[in-house]
């Protein structure tokens, strides 16, 4: 009955979908590793399969060979064989069982490292226009949809197959009269079925979407951000009664959902149970006619039950098979979105103790949707929306950084300080030109290689809501204690960690909010002094703190930026004035490069930032 109810609810729009000419190749080629234990699961099914027909007929011989002959041996050794029959199904069906999940767990393992892995790959531009429910949707629910073409769809057509076969034959040669009239009764069970069937598909996806929306809210109001915002502007009542709202949906949603499955099964048993009834009774007449046997009777109409089943699954095959395959295409579409970014095969090492940094004739534009987004994991619109335009970021950006010296970039926001400080990170790759570290052109260089050299310290320094051990340690993860310790100093913030009753292992809480934004920042420092990079970023890493803080981060930088190569992106001016050499950027374009006291009587562009501040 529920294998008959997942079929008949299933999506059937999915028939008039067309697949990929490789689709089918691809989802094979997961099968190989896993074939022997493929092999030996469609075994050990068709011999479960083989088992459909034993029992009635089993049945059959008790009934007309002992009880009705009166020889109480046959009932014995029959009624035997019948509980020896019994547990060699059940082992069938826990060794199914226990293979099928072997090879479906073992397909979501693969799939979802793999997606993993690669959307890991992927340039920021991938993230900041993919919504990230979507993204775990698409790893969680479609590679879970993947794995039953192995497990449920693929046994599923075998068992159903064989079983059909099997059922159908013995029931001709037991009587071609009821055979031909439980075929003629299938409309019967069968229509009323397939129309429920879609009314319950059709209320399913409507609850699917209702608990989605209700999880967006809980979501956006759960996360830290998110309650702040809410608690300064908006209104408590408002918001209990819009989620109010929703949930009522969903409950209305699951009361119908209930009611109609309720109306669908016993829908299936009531037209089961007529069917039966019209076996037994033209059936009954044949017995007594003397016809058939009473144990043919028996036996045909435990035959019955397990010819609707069969044959209600295989009618929407088709469907079932879709289903999973299409879950492939949709792990598929991420899998297949190439990162911007790439590894050379033949990649060179950075060898220099003290690495430089140049920029040579360099020009960038940010890539477009197409190249590095998916529509189906992006928020709907007509495609007016979107915040994109094919004028170059940067254009003809030369510099040199010396090793061990600073370089500060300043300009009006928005004018690419950010987008040279990703290029040297390899986060993106130019449009022209070259970016050189030591000397090497970092698109020869592994990206593993250029991160593990380079220090990154944002405005808004993440921190995952875990202990501010492991937050550190994410830097290096071979770091001991006392390295962890002499960090914290470098940072400024020891005697704060060393204050907290956990110390190390205090939680900082959903991206560092149980901390202060001077306390983050120092934290996010400490994790760039345990890295020990050959370079340092510097992100606006002081924009949005007060001047106390700010004092303590400046400390903490002076100490992390000693003896190494470093970039830093200034909003206060006053921070950079002892720089090696000072960067104006406006609109994609250096303008000027020098020291501040030079810039302050040639450039009249950094003259106007710096007295506005002053």
């Amino acid at each position: 009955m529920w294998e008959t109810y997942r079929s008949l609810t299933r999506d059937a729009s999915l028939k008039k979908r067309s697949l990929k000419n490789d689709t089918f190749r691809r989802v094979i080629s997961y099968a190989k590793p896993l074939r022997s234990d493929i092999i030996f699961l469609i075994l050990v099914v068709i011999v479960d399969a083989l088992l459909v027909v034993a029992q009635p007929l089993l049945f059959k011989r008790i009934i007309d060979q002992g009880i009705s002959a009166g020889d109480r041996n046959v009932v014995i050794i029959t009624a035997i064989l019948v509980a020896i029959l019994a547990l060699i199904s059940a082992g069938l069906t826990i060794v199914t069982r226990l293979f099928s999940s072997k090879i479906g767990e073992g397909l979501i393992l693969t799939l979802r490292s793999q997606v993993f892995e690669h959307v890991q790959s992927q340039p920021i531009a991938f993230f900041t226009r993919t919504q990230t429910g979507s993204l775990i949707s698409r790893i969680n629910g479609d590679v879970m949809g993947a794995q039953q073409a192995f497990t449920s769809t693929l046994t599923g057509i075998i068992s159903n197959g064989i079983s059909l076969v099997i059922v159908l034959a013995t029931m001709i040669f037991l009587s071609w009269q009821i055979t031909l009239t439980s075929l003629i009764l299938l409309p019967l069970f069968l229509i009323p079925a397939k129309w429920m069937g879609k009314k319950v598909q059709a209320l399913s996806r409507e609850q699917m979407t209702l608990n989605s929306e209700m999880s967006q809210t809980m979501t956006e109001r759960f996360n830290v951000s998110g309650a702040l915002l809410v608690k300064l502007f908006g209104e408590p009542a408002v918001e209990g009664s819009s989620f109010f709202k929703k949930a009522s949906r969903v409950r209305d949603i699951g009361i119908r959902i209930a009611m109609t499955n309720t109306v669908f099964f016993v829908g299936l048993t009531t037209v089961a149970t007529i069917a039966t009834a019209i076996v037994y009774g033209f059936g009954g007449s044949l017995v007594i006619s003397g016809v058939m046997t009473l144990g043919t009777l028996l036996a045909l109409t435990a035959l019955l039950a397990r010819l609707y089943g069969p044959l209600t699954a295989l009618s929407n095959v088709r469907v079932d098979v879709m289903t999973a395959f299409v879950s492939f295409e949709r792990v598929f579409e991420v899998l297949d979105l190439e990162p911007l970014v790439k590894d050379s095969e033949d990649s060179l090492n950075i060898t220099k103790n003290h690495l430089d940094i140049e920029f040579k004739h360099v020009n960038f534009s940010y890539p477009t949707g197409a190249e590095v987004g998916i529509e189906s994991l992006e928020l709907a619109g007509d495609g007016n929306n979107e915040i994109e335009t094919n004028l170059p970021t940067l254009e003809n950006i030369s510099f040199t950084v010396k090793a061990g010296t600073m370089l500060a970039l300043v300009g009006p926001s928005g004018s690419g300080k950010t987008t040279i400080s990703q290029l040297i990170s390899r986060l993106y790759d130019p449009t022209s030109g070259q970016v050189l570290i030591g000397g090497v052109d970092i698109k020869k260089v592994l990206r593993q290689e250029i991160r593990s050299n380079i220090g990154v310290v944002t405005q808004d320094s993440h921190l995952f809501h875990d202990s501010i051990r492991n937050n550190l340690l994410y830097a290096n993860q071979d770091a001991n204690e006392q390295e962890i310790w002499q960090a914290l100093k470098g940072a400024q913030i020891a005697d704060f960690v060393e204050s907290l009753p956990d110390k190390l292992n205090t939680i900082v809480g959903d991206r560092g909010y149980r901390l202060s934004g001077g306390e983050k920042q120092r934290i996010a420092i400490a994790r760039v002094f345990l890295k020990q990079p050959k370079i340092v970023i510097l992100d606006e890493a002081t924009a949005h703190l007060d001047n106390e803080n700010e004092a303590a981060v400046q400390k903490a930088l002076a100490t992390v930026l000693q003896g190494r190569t470093s970039v830093v992106i200034a909003h206060r001016l006053s921070t950079i004035i002892n720089a090696d050499q000072i960067a104006v950027i406006k609109d994609g374009k250096i303008l000027a490069i020098g020291s501040h006291d030079g810039l302050l009587k040639s450039n009249t562009v950094y003259a106007d930032l710096y007295n506005k501040q002053i």
